[in-house]
């Protein structure tokens, strides 16, 4: 390893980590990354405190699109630092159990979900829901109650190891899923997994705001060949579908209204307007998830 190589990234080191650590990390886990997206995706990290050797965040390339992710044990040790903590449960309910639960509303007016029963014997059968419960001093628990419908988007998705993991270890992501929303709610942990176009032009890199999407134009080191254009197309066609059923516009005439209200100009055979519109479902999609969050998490 030379020593310029360490310089390099000599700015990126942060708490724990030194530089070697960040060339460590460069080789492992930020592989698929071309020196833009690396940097920042370090930058991100150091700005949020996540630390990619204790797999508190990490990033993933799909067609020169940069996602960084953050893990679960990210937000469990940001709940733990913060004032009122006392834990939290999860739990899967599976087709054969007893499972009864309520709301109840508090003397400031909120509601707030009860268990009432849940007990289980063998065999359980298959998953259908679950919930998960943070607790948090001098307030009634934060809940997140779901069916197993509300995730399964997840094994059809095309984000590095997602569909993967989602697939092959359904309850354990599952069980993550649930107590992620319920501690950012509890805790009012504003990090997200991050969606950035990696456009040709410019290798800035933006300063990390939880939350915010940041596009970045980085000067890409090498290019593996691309899909051709059509190929191009009919990936994002079908990611558009997918996210239309998602919406529940499942009809053309429901699509078409969509598609007139919000891009009065748009050309399906332009790449760049299909790219736009898959922006916008996806940024309507994240708004409905947060109001669904509001709406669970009493």
């Amino acid at each position: 390893m030379s020593k310029n190589q360490l310089t390099t990234y000599q700015n990126l080191a942060f708490g724990e980590l030194n530089q070697q650590d960040i060339v460590t990390i460069r080789e492992t886990i930020g592989k698929d990354c071309n020196e833009s997206q690396f940097k920042l995706f370090m930058s991100i990290a150091k700005s949020s405190g996540a630390n990619p050797i204790m797999n508190e965040i990490y990033p993933t390339v799909r067609q020169n699109q940069l996602t960084i992710q953050f893990g679960i044990d990210f937000f469990v040790r940001k709940a733990k630092e913060t004032d009122g903590y006392q834990g939290y449960d999860v739990q899967l309910v599976h087709e054969n159990d007893e499972f009864k639960m309520h709301q109840e509303k508090d003397e400031d007016g909120r509601y707030y979900i009860v268990i009432d029963e849940h007990s289980w014997g063998f065999p359980r059968g298959k998953v259908i829901g679950g919930y998960a419960m943070a607790y948090k001093e001098g307030m009634k628990p934060f809940s997140v109650v779901m069916e197993v419908d509300e995730v399964e988007h997840f094994k059809r998705s095309g984000i590095g190891m997602q569909k993967t993991m989602w697939t092959n270890y359904f309850n354990d992501m599952f069980k993550k899923h649930m107590v992620r929303r319920a501690l950012k709610a509890a805790f009012n942990l504003n990090f997200d997994d991050e969606d950035i176009q990696d456009n040709k032009g410019s290798d800035n890199i933006p300063e990390y705001k939880p939350q915010e999407r940041k596009d970045i134009t980085p000067q890409q080191e090498s290019i593996d060949k691309p899909d051709s254009e059509e190929d191009q197309k009919t990936t994002v066609r079908n990611e558009i579908n997918k996210a239309f059923s998602k919406l529940g516009l499942t009809t053309k005439e429901a699509t078409g209204e969509y598609i007139k209200k919000h891009m009065p100009k748009f050309n399906k055979d332009s790449l760049s307007d299909l790219n736009g519109l898959l922006r916008l479902l996806e940024m309507n999609i994240e708004m409905m998830e947060a109001q669904t969050d509001g709406d669970e998490l009493e």
